[in-house]
């Protein structure tokens, strides 16, 4: 399993270092890469060293795509073309796309959620279809998942596990960094 992870400078933090931390504990290849800088600083000044830029990324090989949220960093991906072109390439191709917090309204952006069952960080809410948005940690529908903020960062990390790995691999994880899940 190889994930793309996308940096736009003011990405939330937890959100981005939680979620790329535990992928890479569960063995899956996390390649960062940053649409702006090399140094990539989050939404509470915490600088970020992303592995390449996204220019120079070889899109082959990539079975999912991961976007933090936070702001403005979700304006920025949202404001990038080659990040909705992205977006949309993922998603015809039906590979995994994984968003959290506000980053999910990116993928309204590259117009991808229509009948989607969804969840974001809740100021967030009425930007979605009410018939298909969810009040939950963590939604799948299909290859889209999505999760609702920074409080849910280890809940969405370890789904993703379960998700791509079993859930045994999941649990074994979960207790091995002393978190109680349910997944």
């Amino acid at each position: 399993m190889r994930i793309l992870t996308l940096l736009a400078p003011g990405f939330e933090e937890i959100e981005a270092v939680t979620v790329i931390d535990i992928l890479r504990r569960a063995g899956f290849d996390v390649v960062t890469a940053s649409v702006a800088e090399k140094v990539v600083t989050g939404s509470h000044r915490i600088p970020l060293i992303a592995d390449t830029m996204l220019n120079d990324v070889a899109m082959d090989g990539f079975t999912a795509l991961y976007l933090p949220g936070g702001q403005p960093g979700t304006r920025n991906l949202a404001a990038d073309e080659r990040v909705i072109g992205l977006i949309k390439t993922f998603h015809t191709q039906k590979r995994y796309i994984a968003a959290i917090c506000a980053a999910p309204t990116i993928l309204l952006t590259a117009d991808i959620l229509k009948k989607r069952r969804i969840t974001s960080y809740p100021s967030e809410r009425d930007k979605f279809d009410p018939g298909f948005y969810r009040d939950e940690e963590v939604v799948r529908d299909g290859h889209i998942i999505t999760g609702r903020g920074v409080g849910t960062a280890l809940p969405f990390a370890l789904k993703l596990v379960e998700l791509w790995s079993g859930k045994e691999s999941a649990e074994k994880l979960a207790g091995k960094i002393v978190f109680k899940t349910g997944v």
